[in-house]
């Protein structure tokens, strides 16, 4: 938002501080300043000059114009512009002025000496216009340099009397102990019946309505210092009637719209919800699709306007205009945001009405517009009196404020003249009904969104004594350890494991498309009503997509990499909010090898979770490898999967895959361990080696050893696999480490000769062949 430091100088009797330390102050007590820049500052240099004879230049298009400059005395200058003649009145822009990236100087041009140059108003900044030099109605050039103090929109959202010069003023007056003008005068507004009537269906969706009708207009170029105005603080000129609505809402933060009145169908306005299949087109050109949660301004042939938007094209002001219609309304601010981010149209009347602008200032804006429209279009004359369609709110309550409350809150005592001088210098009225209290009446506009408890008034007076003038103390509150989060701690265990194994943390979005939904086979999942972007409209079931997408992505870099996500899966119910159960999954991927190396890998991973975690071969699902999948159990229960992708999921390498329902596997681990006393006694060891089938799982053999061995196994470790010469073709030899022992004794070299004969015995029972 741009504020024009010159307009608040003229808001402000007596404003003393330049551009750059205002700049500072409203930072520190008000909203946060952007920068502080100098707006055309060539214009201090730009005299008005006559063009006394505008002669030909042969074989050239220029002209050689003699011009009288006044204080730059009598100039021969070169303008190739099609409006130069003798008798006119244009900007004279002298030798040595640096304009915008150029510096004027003095050159021959068509053999003729140019002492400096007329210039547009596009080359000097003031307007827009780049057709011809620019012609002045006097002997004064009137606009002179700026400064345009920018305001980051985002710390004015709670203050939509800050969208208007006015209300800044007052911000700046109060901080600087001066005096706020007040530029409207309601005295302006005329008696008598009205010529228009209006007609509000809804009061929510339009609180007030009110309007006047001028006759007698004259739509030509705005004056010249009105441009300038407006191009300081970003807005284009359009036109004396058009600009003066522009005009009004930069300085009261009040939209208004002018509609041609002899383009308006029927003697009543209407402010109501749209009907369906009604259309407009707008004064962008662009024609909308409207629907009943859009509000409307219309006559009796349908919308003319989108209410707090935009305009309508059909009514809108033309050159020959004559008679206008001024509107000064307040809509509800959240269906004019609803409306303006449905439509993708974001106008500069929308930002300041979804602020929740005050209803009272309709009438301010149409005061101020009948005295600026009398200035740019003599002889315009208003028709009647005023149509004002409203339903009056009730006024808000005062707030009660204890002095020694508020000094306790903000940490430092104020005296209570400085509270009252502060809260009444930002124009809050102030009472004390009782000694040390004061009761505080909140004006209109800062009653709609922004103060409403003395909270608030609390944070009035901080801002306006400064926080730097506030000694910073720790809060004498008593400190409580918070109870343990024992779900957020097991997942913190799983993080420093995973990283702690050389895994790289990932977050993805919750959101999935419908074509990744159905590439996965994932059905019945979450179907998101508002998506924050294209392909994000459905909640996961499941981590493993975004996983797949991260593999994708780092394939293109990476020829191995390890990655993690803990993360929330979202299953639908029949009724009720959706249930969430969180996961681990983690990917593994090589470019090269056949991905064995990969699946190892994660399952030791998944045993450094859960010791007594155990696969088993389990069916594929669709995005599963067929010959390499494997359902993660613990006592019987299913707690994950172990898998590697399909191959048709990825292209180049292998990527191998893990998830782990981390609830169900926080529930079956043990909640204490039981200590085991260290081993004392030497243990014995032996090396078994057992042919079976290439297809068949190695855990499936673990097992089956395990329980041969039973109370007398310490330990089994899987050494390696073999496949080859001299094993018969489909058949592979693996070897396993089993360490026996007893707990009261050393076994002897027969005790454990007869339970290695027990366990090759048992092993041969079941049709294995071993090799000893």
């Amino acid at each position: 938002m741009k504020f024009s430091y010159n307009w608040l100088c003229e808001l402000v009797d007596g404003l003393a501080a330049d551009p750059v330390k205002l700049g500072q102050l409203i930072t520190m007590k008000t909203a946060e300043c952007d920068g502080v820049e100098t707006f055309a500052p060539w214009l201090a240099r730009v005299a008005a000059a006559k063009v006394l004879s505008a002669e030909p230049i042969e074989g050239s298009h220029n002209r050689k114009a003699v011009v009288d400059a006044g204080r730059y005395g009598r100039r021969t200058v070169v303008c190739g512009a099609p409006n130069c003649r003798a008798g006119m009145v244009t900007a004279y822009v002298p030798p040595g002025t640096e304009l915008g990236s150029m510096t004027i100087g003095k050159r021959v041009v068509d053999g003729v000496e140019s002492d400096g140059m007329l210039a547009s108003g596009y080359e000097l900044g003031v307007n827009r216009d780049h057709s011809g030099i620019l012609e002045l109605a006097g002997d004064v050039f009137e606009p002179g340099p700026d400064a345009v103090i920018e305001i980051d929109n985002k710390s004015l959202t709670h203050r939509p009397d800050l969208w208007g010069h006015h209300g800044m003023a007052r911000e700046a007056a109060a901080i600087a102990g001066a005096k706020l003008k007040e530029p409207a005068r309601l005295s302006r507004i005329p008696a008598g019946a009205a010529p228009v009537k209006v007609e509000i269906e809804d009061y929510t969706l339009c609180p007030r309505y009110s309007a006047l009708v001028f006759e007698n207009v004259t739509v030509r170029p705005s004056p010249l210092w009105l441009q300038c105005r407006l191009e300081a603080v970003g807005l284009n000129s359009i036109n004396n009637i058009v600009d003066v609505t522009n005009f009004v809402m930069a300085e009261l933060a009040q939209p208004m719209h002018a509609f041609d009145a002899d383009k308006l169908r029927g003697d009543t306005i209407f402010a109501r919800p749209a009907r369906s299949g009604e259309r407009i087109l707008a004064l962008n050109g662009e024609t909308y699709d409207l629907t009943p949660s859009n509000t409307v301004i219309a006559d009796a042939g349908g919308p003319i306007a989108i209410a707090g938007v935009i305009g309508g094209g059909e009514s809108a002001i033309s050159e020959i205009t004559t008679r206008i219609v001024l509107e000064s309304a307040n809509f509800m601010a959240s269906n004019v945001r609803r409306t303006s981010s449905a439509l993708k149209l974001r106008t500069d009347a929308s930002m300041r009405f979804e602020k929740a602008q005050d209803p009272a200032n309709t009438l301010r804006g149409l005061a101020r517009a009948i005295e600026l429209l009398e200035q740019v279009s003599p002889g315009i004359r208003l028709v009647g009196g005023l149509a004002d369609a409203w339903r009056p709110k009730p006024a808000p309550q005062p707030i009660t404020l204890p002095l020694e409350w508020l000094y306790r809150k903000l940490g430092r005592a104020v005296e209570k003249d400085e509270v009252r001088r502060i809260l009444e210098s930002i124009e809050f009225g102030v009472a004390e009904p009782e000694p040390g209290v004061f009761l505080v009446t909140v004006p209109s506009w800062r009653s709609t969104k922004d103060i409403a408890i003395k909270d608030d008034l609390v944070e009035e007076v901080g801002r306006m004594i400064g926080y730097g003038s506030i000694t910073p103390r720790p809060p004498m509150v008593a400190a409580t350890v918070p109870p343990t989060n024992e779900e957020r701690r097991y997942h913190r265990r799983v993080r420093e494991l995973m990283t702690d194994e050389g895994f790289t943390e990932v977050y993805n979005y919750s959101f999935v498309s419908d074509e990744t939904a159905e590439k996965f086979g994932h059905a019945d999942l979450v179907r998101v009503s508002n998506p924050i972007a294209v392909g994000q409209n459905l909640l996961r079931k499941s981590l493993i997509p975004g996983v797949w997408k991260n593999v994708l992505d780092n394939a293109r870099h990476f020829d191995s990499f390890r990655l993690f996500e803990i993360g929330q899966e979202i299953h639908k119910r029949a009724e009720g909010l959706p249930e969430e159960t969180a996961h681990l999954a983690a990917a593994v991927y090589a470019k090269a090898g056949d991905g064995r190396e990969g699946l190892f890998e994660l399952k030791r991973v998944a045993q450094c979770l859960a010791s007594t975690i155990e696969v088993e071969a389990g069916e594929a699902l669709a995005y599963e490898h067929p010959a390499r999948t494997g359902r993660l159990k613990i006592g019987g229960e299913t707690v994950g999967r172990l898998f590697e992708f399909h191959p048709s999921f990825v292209e180049t390498g292998r990527a191998a895959v893990l998830d782990i329902d981390l609830g169900a596997l926080e529930r079956l681990l043990p909640r204490m361990q039981k200590y085991t006393q260290i081993r004392r006694l030497p243990a014995s060891a032996f090396d078994l080696s057992v042919i079976t089938e290439l297809r068949r799982p190695v855990g499936w053999i673990e097992r089956q050893l395990t329980t041969l061995g039973g109370v007398d196994l310490l330990a089994i470790e899987f050494l390696r696999e073999y496949a080859g010469a001299p094993l018969a073709e489909g058949t592979k030899s693996v070897s396993f480490r089993l360490t026996v022992g007893a707990a009261d004794r050393t076994l002897s070299s027969d005790e454990v000769g007869v339970i290695r004969a027990r366990i090759i015995d048992g092993m041969r029972g079941w049709n294995y062949e071993l090799r000893v």
